[in-house]
């Protein structure tokens, strides 16, 4: 009796961090340890605290010089290891990031905004917190926009990050690492609160639709 033999699947190939940054546009993900890993999905009050991060840091940084880039900068961390952070900021053009290709050069500062799922809580607040301090960022940045929360750590000598200040609200004169930048928490939490309840009372008439229907 003959036996059919079935050829051993592949391992996928393992993708370089030039490969990675060479990849289309559409094609979504970072790279670990070679691996193309799915990103977290955004909505669209983690979008409105990123461009309303990107428009304070541009407002206060442009004048003086520097650079703030989106969510789409790919940076080389290892060989086989590749992070998008939500901003990212370089405070002089003295230290500058190639126009193009992955970015092997830490910037002063990186951003996540930090999701509800507790995949992508512990990916920012874990992960990319230990990746970010070996890649030489000198500050990390993680706004929860659920918890109304900004927590700001510096890299201290030994290589980690220490929690230098943490604020749930109010108009920030004093940030650590960005002498002159004002940031009003205040300001943005409201915007975050017109828009759930525009959304909840979005929710509560299509409730009401569907009952009176019924």
């Amino acid at each position: 009796m003959s036996q059919n033999v079935y050829p051993e699947p592949q391992a996928p190939r393992l993708l370089s961090v030039a490969e990675w940054a060479a990849l289309p546009e559409d094609q979504a993900g970072e790279l670990i340890d070679g691996r193309l890993v799915e990103e977290e999905m955004s909505d669209c009050v983690h979008e409105l605290v990123v461009a309303w991060l990107i428009q304070t840091l541009r407002d206060w940084l442009i004048p003086r010089g520097g650079f703030v880039f989106g969510s789409e900068v790919k940076y080389a961390l290892k060989p086989r290891r590749g992070r998008k952070s939500d901003v990212s900021v370089f405070l002089s053009r003295s230290r500058k990031p190639p126009a193009r290709g992955p970015v092997g050069i830490p910037p002063d500062i990186m951003i996540e905004t930090v999701s509800p799922a507790p995949r992508d809580g512990r990916r920012d607040r874990v992960e990319k917190m230990e990746e970010y301090a070996a890649f030489g960022v000198r500050w990390y940045w993680l706004l929860d926009p659920q918890l109304r929360t900004l927590e700001i750590y510096g890299l201290a000598q030994d290589g980690r990050y220490v929690h230098r200040l943490g604020a749930t609200g109010g108009l920030l004169q004093a940030v650590p690492g960005c002498e002159g930048l004002t940031l009003d928490l205040d300001a943005l939490f409201r915007e975050i609160d017109q828009l759930e309840a525009a959304d909840q009372q979005e929710t509560s008439r299509r409730q009401g639709s569907a009952e009176s229907e019924g």
